[in-house]
């Protein structure tokens, strides 16, 4: 029998899914000791209409989308979705940066932070999100790295 919270954590996971289209832009994760960072990011033309229009994102080719979460460590569950302060930013291979808001979604328990920035066909960006935890004194950096494709 699942915990009201693991039905959460179902749903908020279904609805990440849901967002990425390609099993080659499937979620990744960060562990960083009493915290989880999940993240991924894609072109916002993946995203189903329905999806687009729910969370205000334009669809196109050339938009990038980031989605965040962060969860806390609790034995014996997935976790426990926190907020958290949520500063992003992107360079490409060329030193060009990319600095974009994030803004926080709350949906039937779960908790993340999506971003938007424009992409090209074939840049890679590399991704700095820091990020402190609601509770924690102590910040931390997820970096990773993706290349988009929009023709």
């Amino acid at each position: 029998m699942m915990t009201y919270l693991g039905k959460h954590l179902l749903k908020a996971a279904m609805v990440l899914l849901l967002m990425v289209s390609y099993p080659a832009q499937a979620e990744n994760s960060i562990d960083f000791g009493d915290y989880v960072v999940h993240y991924n990011a894609f072109t916002a033309d993946t995203l189903s209409p329905q999806i687009a229009k729910a969370y205000d994102i334009t669809r196109s080719k050339s938009r990038g989308v980031v989605n965040i979460a962060v969860l806390k460590k609790v034995p014996g569950t997935t976790g426990e979705p926190v907020t958290a302060k949520v500063a992003a930013s992107a360079v490409n291979l060329t030193g060009q940066l990319k600095s974009f808001d994030t803004r926080e979604i709350r949906e039937d328990g779960a908790i993340y932070y999506i971003g938007e920035f424009r992409v090209t066909n074939q840049e890679t960006l590399d991704f700095k999100v820091r990020l402190q935890p609601k509770g924690s004194d102590k910040g931390l950096t997820a970096r990773f790295r993706q290349q988009f494709f929009t023709n």
